[in-house]
C-alpha cells in the first residue's frame, strides 16, 4: 500500500474513534425531576446531602454499597444508592455530583464527585495576609 493510503486509513480510524467516544459519554447534568422522566438514561445530578436523613452504611453487611438522601439544586429530595465504598468524611462534604440512572423510586449512582469543605477559612488567615498574593515580581 502507498503511504497516502495508510495515512488516510489512520485518519478514518481516528475519526471513528473520536465519534464513538463522544457518543458513549453523552450523559447530561439535570435534576432528579428530569432524571425521573427518562429512567434509562444516565445523568449527572448536582446537590447536597439532605440534613433530614442519616447516611446508611454497614460495612459488615455490604462494604460496597451505601445509601443517603440528597437534595438536588432544584430542592427535590431523593434516595441515592451508591454501588461502591463510602468515601472517608462523606458526611462533611459541601456538595456532590452523583452519576447514574433513576430506578424504582431511587437514583442508582455508580460514580460520585465530591466537593469537600475548604481546609482554610478566612478567619484562620493571620492578620496582614488577607490581601497578599504572589505575583512573581519583587
Amino acid at each position: 500500500m502507498k503511504k497516502i493510503h495508510i495515512l488516510a486509513l489512520i485518519v478514518v480510524v481516528a475519526a471513528i474513534g473520536v465519534v464513538m467516544s463522544l457518543s458513549m459519554n453523552s450523559s447530561t447534568y439535570a435534576g432528579f425531576a428530569e432524571a425521573g422522566e427518562h429512567p434509562g438514561r444516565e445523568y449527572h445530578v448536582i446537590g447536597t446531602l439532605s440534613p433530614d436523613h442519616p447516611v446508611e452504611y454497614d460495612a459488615m453487611k455490604d462494604a460496597n454499597s451505601f445509601s443517603f438522601y440528597m437534595l438536588d439544586n432544584e430542592g427535590r429530595e431523593m434516595l441515592v444508592k451508591y454501588s461502591d465504598t463510602k468515601p472517608q468524611d462523606f458526611e462533611k462534604l459541601d456538595q456532590l455530583v452523583v452519576i447514574g440512572k433513576m430506578k424504582d423510586g431511587y437514583f442508582a449512582a455508580h460514580k460520585m464527585n465530591l466537593k469537600c469543605p475548604s481546609k482554610y477559612n478566612s478567619d484562620q488567615v493571620p492578620e496582614g495576609f488577607e490581601s497578599t498574593s504572589y505575583t512573581g515580581q519583587e
